[in-house]
């Protein structure tokens, strides 16, 4: 096998990690397919969307690569690692926030690939944007970086420890073993297939405050007589 530069081999790296179910050397052999050899920076730049939605589908037998399971905003994203245009480096500002700050608040988890996005897979993002959220208010509290998962005995479960203190969990993807593991560590996992942006995601999840369901209410540990409640004022604003 060739031997890359330190930075080319990083943004085969990242691209991979942005494409569930493609590992390095899968790309790396559909790199050298597309765009020859040797794999230098002009040639990672050659790359198209286009070119690597085929190639991926080629590994599942999808010649056309319409049917690849792989988002559009992904395929994209990988691109732009390939080209050294997207940067690793261009994360959200972490803001200050203390135990009791948030009253009623709930921790979040966000699976991401790049900056503010909620665009990761599960088991193969590169870290998790951690957000304090309340019926009001949102505070991005902490970035975990997964990349240390890959080394570990049980890259799900390194996973889950990195995310034990959050109570719900929003991924682009999720297989179902890891999301067993995730419910059991009383987390609920929502899966928004969509790329979109984290803060806006919260922002629309913050209406479930109003009117939680089973799932969110046993999360806020409300009662029975306050469930009752909830579901009763929804009863009349419906009417």
């Amino acid at each position: 096998m060739e031997a890359l530069d330190r930075e080319l081999a990083l943004r085969i790296a990242l691209a991979a990690r942005v494409l569930p179910g493609v590992e390095v050397g899968e790309l790396l052999d559909i790199l050298h397919e597309r765009v020859g050899t040797p794999l230098d920076d002009e040639a990672l730049k050659r790359v198209t969307v286009t070119n690597l939605k085929t190639g991926i589908g080629s590994l599942d037998g999808e010649e056309d690569g319409e049917d690849i399971g792989i988002g559009l905003e992904n395929i994209k994203l990988a691109v732009r690692y390939l080209w050294g245009e997207e940067s690793d480096e261009d994360l959200p500002q972490i803001e200050a926030y203390r135990d009791g700050d948030l009253p009623g608040s709930v921790r979040v988890a966000v699976a991401s690939n790049a900056g503010n996005l909620l665009n990761g897979h599960f088991g193969s993002c590169l870290r998790y944007l951690i957000y304090q959220l309340s019926p009001t208010d949102m505070r991005l509290v902490d970035i975990r970086s997964a990349i240390e998962a890959d080394d570990s005995d049980d890259r799900n479960l390194f996973r889950v420890d990195l995310i034990r203190d959050c109570q719900v969990l929003f991924v682009q993807t999720m297989g179902g073993p890891a999301a067993a593991r995730v419910i059991r560590a009383d987390i609920y996992p929502i899966k928004v297939p969509d790329v979109i942006d984290a803060s806006e995601k919260l922002k629309e999840f913050q209406q479930v405050f109003k009117a939680p369901p089973p799932w969110f209410s046993k999360i806020l540990g409300l009662s029975a007589e306050e469930r009752k409640r909830f579901r009763s004022e929804e009863q009349v604003v419906e009417e």
